[in-house]
């Protein structure tokens, strides 16, 4: 099972229909987390979210969401809390553009007693093989201390921990010290198995690193050192590339191309990659930290090129809207 920790939050996206005048806007479910669940549920493993919900009418909207695609709600705490508001705008070529509301919200409001309270004694549900954790959630208080205790935590266990997966998902406007989240980004991947990083993540942490002769590669080589098993970067329409550190002290460099499908939008692409990765190592029975050390050249280029496919189904369709694994495998 995949625990999926941080923020579920509805975005408001542009939307125009015929005949409105000005600017309309269409509420969906969202988070960078939520939207990975997501992913994760339609893919048939089990997945549970841990965090923090509203009761309004957004709140509902988010657990129905989760609940529609098997997304456990047992680790879910529910309060009076308004639901988190992102504002997005669309263009073509563009990455999406966000405005967030977040002030009091529901699930930035998570904290160390609602930890306690899903997580008595701090002892995981026994067939937890995976955290994943990451995007805005970790730029806000109370809940990334929250979640930062319970990765540090997790990965004190050693041999025992699970698998921790990170994807930063950088919003730039939602960090004031540049310089404290480096820093604090660092300290997680110190705790983490796998991190999940994307281009434009990159050149928001390491801008001089990334400008350089194969700086993607240097990037990834940077975060091995920090202490992950795998660091793996989505690169757009060129695919994805991953480093994994092997036992022996050697490096294994994986590359693994996208489908060419009409490109409708892009949110929920990243989400949707972490998502189907992960997937991939729990299907094929090497969701543990030995297992992922111990893969080969060919079956991670399957796991990255298995979740490409499910990345290029969201991008063809509107909105966060991942594939099944019927429809992953279909497509060749």
């Amino acid at each position: 099972m995949v625990i999926c920790c941080g923020e579920a939050l509805i975005d408001m996206v542009r939307w125009q229909p015929g005949g409105c005048p000005g600017n309309a806007f269409l509420p969906l479910p969202g988070g960078s987390p939520c939207n990975t669940a997501i992913a994760i549920g339609r893919l048939g493993v089990p997945v549970k979210f841990l965090g923090r919900f509203s009761r309004d009418f957004f709140g509902e909207i988010l657990m129905k969401r989760l609940a529609e695609n098997n997304v456990g709600d047992d680790l879910m705490v529910r309060t009076d809390q308004n639901s988190t508001l992102a504002f997005v705008k669309l263009e073509k070529g563009q990455e999406p553009q966000y405005v967030f509301y977040t002030e009091g919200t529901a699930d930035r409001s998570f904290s160390a007693a609602d930890l306690a309270e899903k997580i008595p004694g701090g002892k995981l549900p026994p067939d937890t093989r995976c955290i994943l954790f990451g995007s805005i959630a970790m730029t806000m208080e109370p809940v990334a201390s929250t979640i930062e205790s319970l990765i540090l935590r997790e990965h004190s266990r050693g041999a025992a921990a699970p698998v921790i997966s990170f994807d930063p998902n950088i919003r730039p406007f939602m960090i004031s010290d540049k310089n404290a989240y480096v820093r604090r980004f660092e300290k997680w991947l110190g705790a983490v198995t796998i991190a999940k990083i994307s281009e434009a993540d990159f050149e928001f942490i390491y801008p001089d690193l990334v400008s350089q002769e194969k700086g993607l590669e240097k990037c990834l080589e940077k975060i091995l050192g920090f202490g992950p098993r795998l660091a793996v970067t989505t690169l757009g329409p060129r695919g994805a590339l991953a480093l994994l550190r092997k036992e022996g002290g050697g490096v294994l460099r994986v590359s693994a191309p996208v489908v060419d499908l009409p490109v409708v939008d892009t949110i929920g692409a990243g989400d949707t990659f972490h998502g189907a990765f992960l997937s991939w190592l729990e299907l094929r029975g090497k969701m543990s930290p030995a297992a992922i050390a111990a893969l080969t050249e060919a079956e991670l280029h399957e796991a990255l090129f298995f979740a490409n496919k499910a990345a290029s189904l969201v991008c063809s369709r509107q909105g966060a809207e991942p594939p099944t694994l019927a429809e992953v495998e279909a497509l060749k």
